[in-house]
């Protein structure tokens, strides 16, 4: 075993001394260490030791190359593995010559280095010959290198000029393109601040005949154009502080208030001019015998010729319109007034009809004075013609007169439209006349909608226009009041009817004139019921009254008549004066009844049913009478009941008083002790009905001569002998029960016997 070990040591030596050789050397006479490597690992043995541990000795295998030498495990080709072979091959030695190898291994290799040395020294000159053409070269490269660093300098200095030349080409390039564009800019600028001369002659000193109209509107659209192009949303703000912008926008607007300054003047002597023209025209009036309808197409016409200049106007200036409005409104206010007095009094002169009297309710006028009283319709048909001439107009100049003065308010009509959808009276075929046939200029007047403030000012410029012209149909009313009071009714329904046909806006003042007639047509007819009132009121002062008081039929006629007179919304007028007729009337009734209060209740129920008689018909179809009709019922039954118990008991009182005093008794004493109580004995009985039965049908004859004695309405005697017969049985039953219940020895007539006598009667 030692000696395997020596022969290890010797070959891992002889390995390193080779790996050092062939280290300096690739090849060293054809040996490869890699082969020798691979040799000395397939020849080294195995080698057993053993560790001595707690639970006993181990045997564990192992190389000893593992313990001694790493063996770089690099794969070799087989071209080396092959001349490895022949190396060894060339050495015959034993496994002892080990030494002796390592000896020959060494004196080579220095052998081999003194040939390295000799061969290095002989190759002297020629490596001064290197070493020359080195130094040479260097040289070379230190000039070249001088050179190039000056090559460097020049054209560092030429890329920088270059780079100058680039920078100023480049703002001569953009300057060249920014003049050019600025050029353009002011030419067009140039061009935008341009006055044509052809405009500025129309705006300062030109005609506004119609001839010249379009180009007065031409001048002004421009106008219009130049100034808008001038504000900030279409303009350049940094354009707006240049001194020639300044100057031509102060020319612009010296140009707009010299031209709405003179437009403004000639329309408001044009508006003035135009009205007198007509004024001073008597045909275009109401003149006697002939009416005349008001036609305002050819003044419409010529004001539709200015109707675009007023919105090119209020455009420029806004504030111009105001006295423009202002002075429209004078002068058409004097012409519809003139058509409205004119045509008010040829109407009240044209209309015949005969005047009805005032008083219907007077207790001194004859019964049949009202009764056949003058048709009056011809009234109420002038005032319905009135209002049908006259109301459209107004509507329609009111719509011609928002849409022309250029208000932002929803149209009143449609074009050619007209109140309550019919053609009005003075229409004469002109369907378009408040079509003005233009557009509007500013495309949001027609998005704006309502707009309060334009509309408060629309109704105070209509107040200007129509204010005035209500005192003529003032006027027809009173006229017609004074003819017939009654046709208050007709004139109210009319106007309530033309008031709920206008719905529009812009017809603020018509409305008011409409509710302003219909509140003094109330009046007047407030007027006639407080008269009628205080003539049935003053039937207090006949102290003595018998018989239907004479208001009571004539309010039945009054009634009636107001019923013909009621058209569409009037029902609650009348229906408020039907309430005031009738209560006035029942509290003078009762009122009168108490100045005698012995024939009170006669007075009532003949009255009560003399209104019901007279209300029968109407009472049937008319509430509010209906309510009065069974108020005057139940009045009747009430003074019939007390009148006819106040006959029976004139010729039965002592029978009933004896009935009542036993009623009186029952309820604190029993019935078998009341004939003991004083008066009330069997032989009071007796002498009672001796005295009260006896002789029955005299004393019933005589009642009934007491019921018709004061009576001045024979067909309700009939009605009051029954009921009173009827009270008498039902009183006279009560008294027979009473008597059998408490006298049943005693005999007395029947009911039956009292039933037949009446009925024979």
């Amino acid at each position: 075993m030692r000696n395997i070990d020596d022969r290890n040591r010797l070959l891992l030596c002889i390995l390193n001394i080779c790996k050092d050789v062939l280290g300096r050397l690739p090849k060293v006479v054809g040996i490869d260490v890699v082969e020798m490597a691979l040799w000395a690992k397939e020849n080294t043995p195995s080698v057993s030791t053993q560790k001595n541990l707690e639970d006993g000795p181990v045997a564990a295998t192992v190389t000893e190359t593992e313990l001694k030498v790493t063996v770089e495990k690099e794969l070799v080709s087989q071209a080396e593995e092959e001349d490895m072979e022949a190396l060894l091959d060339t050495y015959v030695m034993g496994i002892g010559e080990a030494e002796a190898f390592s000896e020959r291994l060494k004196r080579e290799l220095l052998a081999l280095e003194a040939a390295n040395v000799h061969a290095i020294l002989e190759s002297e000159p020629l490596i001064d010959e290197v070493l020359q053409g080195l130094e040479a070269a260097t040289n070379c490269v230190d000039d070249m290198d001088e050179w190039l660093g000056i090559f460097n300098v020049k054209l560092r200095h030429m890329r920088e000029d270059i780079e100058s030349i680039e920078t100023r080409n480049n703002k001569l390039e953009m300057q060249s393109v920014n003049n050019k564009t600025l050029l353009v800019e002011l030419d067009k600028l140039l061009e935008r601040l341009h006055i044509p001369s052809e405009y500025a002659a129309s705006l300062t000193g030109g005609s506004f005949d119609e001839a010249r109209m379009l180009q007065n509107i031409e001048a002004c659209e421009w106008l219009t154009g130049a100034l808008r192009g001038l504000e900030t949303p279409n303009f350049d703000p940094n354009y707006a502080k240049m001194r020639a912008v300044k100057e031509k926008r102060a020319e612009l607007e010296k140009l707009k208030s010299t031209f709405v300054r003179r437009a403004s003047e000639f329309l408001r002597n044009y508006f003035a001019n135009l009205v007198d023209f007509m004024i001073s025209d008597k045909t275009f009036f109401s003149q006697r015998g002939q009416l005349k309808r008001p036609d305002h197409a050819d003044l419409r016409y010529k004001c539709r010729t200015y109707a675009r200049l007023l919105q090119h106007l209020k455009s420029l200036d806004k504030n111009c319109l105001g006295p423009l409005r202002k002075a429209y409104c004078i002068s058409l206010n004097l012409l519809l007034r003139r058509e409205a007095r004119e045509f008010a009094n040829e109407l009240r002169a044209s209309t015949k009809a005969s005047k009805n009297p005032t008083v219907w309710l007077e207790a001194s006028t004859g019964s049949g004075q009202n009764t056949n009283a003058a048709d009056t319709s011809t009234v109420s048909d002038a005032y319905a013609k009135m209002l049908t001439i006259f109301i459209p107009l107004l509507v329609d100049e009111s719509s011609f007169f928002a849409h022309f003065m250029c208000f932002e308010v929803p149209a009143l009509v449609a074009p050619g439209g007209h109140v309550n959808g019919s053609k009005p009276a003075y229409d004469n075929g002109d369907a378009n006349d408040d079509d003005l046939g233009i557009m509007d200029i500013d495309e949001n007047d027609s998005k704006n909608g309502k707009n309060s403030a334009e509309l408060a000012a629309l109704n105070d410029s209509l107040q200007d226009l129509l204010d005035g012209i209500q005192e003529d149909f003032y006027a027809v009313v009173e006229w017609a009041y004074k003819i017939d009071p009654l046709r208050c009714i007709s004139m109210h329904g009319i106007t309530e009817r033309y008031l709920s046909g206008q719905k529009a806006d812009a017809a603020g003042f018509v409305r008011l004139l409409l509710g302003d007639l219909e509140s003094r047509i109330s009046l007047q007819f407030g007027r006639f019921v407080d008269e009628a009132c205080h003539q049935i009121e003053r039937n207090e002062r006949n102290v003595r009254q018998m018989g239907v008081l004479s208001y009571i039929p004539r309010f039945a006629i009054l009634a009636t008549r107001m019923e013909q007179y009621i058209q569409g919304q009037s029902r609650d007028l009348v229906d408020q004066a039907y309430t005031k007729f009738v209560s006035i009337m029942f509290v003078t009734l009762e009122k009168i009844s108490q100045t005698d209060p012995k024939y009170a209740d006669m007075f009532l129920l003949e009255n009560y049913a003399a209104f019901q008689n007279s209300l029968y018909d109407l009472a049937n179809i008319v509430p509010t009478l209906a309510k009065f009709y069974h108020q005057a019922s139940e009045a009747y039954e009430q003074a019939s009941t007390r009148h006819i118990t106040v006959i029976i008991y004139s010729q039965f009182e002592r029978l009933f008083q004896f009935a009542r005093r036993i009623e009186d008794l029952m309820y604190t004493l029993a019935p078998e002790e009341i004939p003991f109580q004083l008066g009330l004995s069997k032989m009071d009985l007796r002498k009672m009905l001796k005295s009260s039965v006896s002789g029955v049908d005299k004393n019933i004859g005589v009642m009934y001569k007491k019921l018709q004695k004061n009576l001045t309405s024979e067909e309700l005697l009939p009605s009051l002998w029954d009921k009173c017969k009827k009270e008498f049985l039902v009183k006279y039953e009560s008294f027979a029960q009473l008597v059998a219940k408490i006298y049943p020895t005693e005999t007395i007539p029947s009911v039956v016997e009292m039933r037949e006598l009446l009925a024979s009667m």
